[in-house]
């Protein structure tokens, strides 16, 4: 198993990275939201704050992943 994970290609599938981005960012998103509720107090703007930092950042991470799919620094070539 350890095997099928070293020797997998760099590049990741654009669905693949399309999910891990989603997954992440709303996990981020519920972690932005208890954040602001805390400091601001009020629900209503801390989902505003919560859902639109989150939006720019989702979009900033899935290109940040496609970026470092084209760069072979640090990837093993497969034999």
């Amino acid at each position: 198993m350890l095997d099928d994970v070293v020797s997998r290609s760099a590049l990741q599938a654009r669905k693949r990275a399309f999910v891990k981005t989603l997954c992440y960012r709303l996990f981020m998103i519920l972690i932005t939201t208890v954040v602001a509720w805390a400091i601001v107090g009020e629900v209503g703007a801390a989902l505003n704050i919560g859902i639109v930092t989150n939006v720019v950042k989702t979009g900033t991470y899935y290109l940040y992943e496609r970026t470092w799919d084209h760069i072979s620094w640090g990837v093993s070539a497969s034999t």
